[in-house]
């Protein structure tokens, strides 16, 4: 994105970071916290008044991981699971998190290892759910790009969740997917 900050580009009226927070709030999640690493003070005021938990990373430039990791060490104690949502996501709606959430839920009575995945047409996107026994392997794990590597280590717990839409599958990256999955909304 060069020097912009996604996070607060405009999307729906309204910065990017907090259409996606106000997005997971509308969903069935018990809790909300929100990891802020790169123009931290932007962020946090760009989320005035909605209500999260907000989390100081200051070891962001080291990779997503370690976002991760504070977000899950910052959980309750009795958290069912983590649901790693990431910040950029302009598409996804509250009604597809629930079904996320709520296949997550059945899997995890039937399987304590419950990882629950995203798929589109045999594509996996975010955001994923990890059953709670992972919190030691996710503040343990050591890769740059997020909890992937506990995702292939665990594929018999994994449950395969099928989206009604693609929207598990676009991130903003760049300036010209900020164009295309912006569709001029807010901007």
């Amino acid at each position: 994105m060069g020097a912009e900050n996604k996070l607060l580009l405009p999307f729906d009226g309204k910065p990017l970071i907090e259409h996606i927070v106000c997005t997971v709030q509308a969903s069935n999640v018990d809790e909300v916290i929100v990891v802020v690493g790169h123009e931290a003070e932007r962020v946090q005021a760009a989320l005035a008044g909605c209500g999260v938990y907000i989390v100081q990373n200051d070891h962001y430039r080291e990779g997503m991981t370690t976002s991760i990791h504070a977000g899950v060490f910052a959980a309750a104690a009795e958290t069912e699971g983590f649901m790693i949502c990431l910040s950029d996501l302009p598409l996804i709606e509250p009604e597809e998190l629930n079904l996320l959430i709520g296949a997550f839920k059945q899997a995890l009575a039937e399987d304590s290892a419950a990882i629950a995945v995203p798929v589109y047409e045999g594509q996996r996107g975010n955001p994923v759910l990890f059953a709670a026994q992972y919190r030691s392997d996710i503040l343990n794990h050591k890769g740059l790009m997020g909890c992937k590597g506990i995702v292939k280590q665990n594929p018999n717990h994994v449950v395969r969740v099928e989206m009604p839409t693609d929207h598990i599958l676009h991130d903003i990256d760049t300036k010209d997917d900020y164009r295309l999955w912006g569709r001029g909304k807010g901007q």
